[in-house]
């Protein structure tokens, strides 16, 4: 069985659908289901999509983006699925990248984690896997300056010059798009739910990364919407700097025994 679960929060239903529609419009030779976590504080989305493989669970206590996911991801246990998508409702893509996807994962008994390339609607690509991140890194990427080191900076940190087509293993896989082994998350867990939104793929990937590979394989890719919501809204950038305080925490802010030799070893893959 494959599961796949996108978690709602107000919505828009065309952005939504074309979502949805992507997924179910998958050639998935086994049984599948999506489910729906809707984290709104009303249900008016429920009766978007009526399909035998979509189920709809309402959740208008919002307990933030990985524990939503994380509701999924146990019904998914439950059922006895192998792989589960995680998918975010700005994301839509071809029929190909599904089952390319599920191919590999059957191939690579090691990957625990992988995200296809994530584009712009233009084209353009988004740079998602990253190297584990230290405070500073945070801090410059927002800040972008100055900019002759911010470009030296960015270009490492977010593996930017690798060949656009090389498959590979990196320690920060973004959560718009991942595609888990369910077997692998008995090991390392699931989403923490100390994190409302941000950060909690990133937490997830290093826990899987331990164990796992944790691959980019951008031989399919999805169109991604990318709103960059934290630097537009301040209550959005308030809940990020909470979840950035949240990770370093957890992870170290400058002793992080692990973060240099992890990086390093990301980076032999390219010489």
């Amino acid at each position: 069985m494959i599961t796949a679960s996108i978690v709602l929060y107000k919505t828009d239903p065309e952005i939504l659908l074309k979502s949805i529609n992507s997924f179910l419009a998958s050639p998935i030779e086994e049984e599948y289901y999506l489910f729906l976590i809707d984290n709104s504080p009303d249900s008016e989305l429920s009766n978007l999509v009526n399909h035998q493989n979509l189920l709809y669970f309402s959740n208008p206590e919002n307990p933030g983006f990985g524990a939503a996911h994380n509701i999924a991801i146990n019904e998914a246990l439950s059922l006895g699925s192998r792989y589960h998508f995680i998918i975010n409702p700005d994301v839509y893509f071809g029929v190909e990248t599904v089952s390319e996807m599920l191919v590999y994962m059957d191939e690579q008994n090691d990957v625990g984690m992988m995200m296809p390339q994530i584009l712009n609607e233009d084209g353009s690509p988004q740079y998602l896997p990253k190297l584990l991140p230290s405070p500073w890194d945070i801090v410059l990427r927002k800040l972008k300056r100055p900019e002759k080191y911010y470009e030296r900076f960015i270009n490492r940190y977010e593996l930017r010059g690798v060949d656009a087509l090389k498959v590979y293993t990196a320690p920060i896989l973004s959560g718009c798009f991942t595609l888990l082994r369910l077997d692998a998350i008995k090991e390392v867990g699931m989403y923490d739910d100390r994190f409302f939104m941000y950060f909690e793929d990133w937490d997830l990937s290093r826990r899987m990364h331990l164990k796992y590979r944790t691959v980019y394989f951008p031989l399919v890719s999805v169109i991604h919407r990318y709103e960059s919501g934290a630097n537009k809204s301040k209550r959005l950038f308030s809940i990020f700097i909470k979840s950035a305080v949240t990770y370093f925490n957890k992870w170290g802010w400058i002793f992080d025994k692990d973060r240099a030799a992890i990086n390093s070893e990301t980076l032999k893959q390219f010489k």
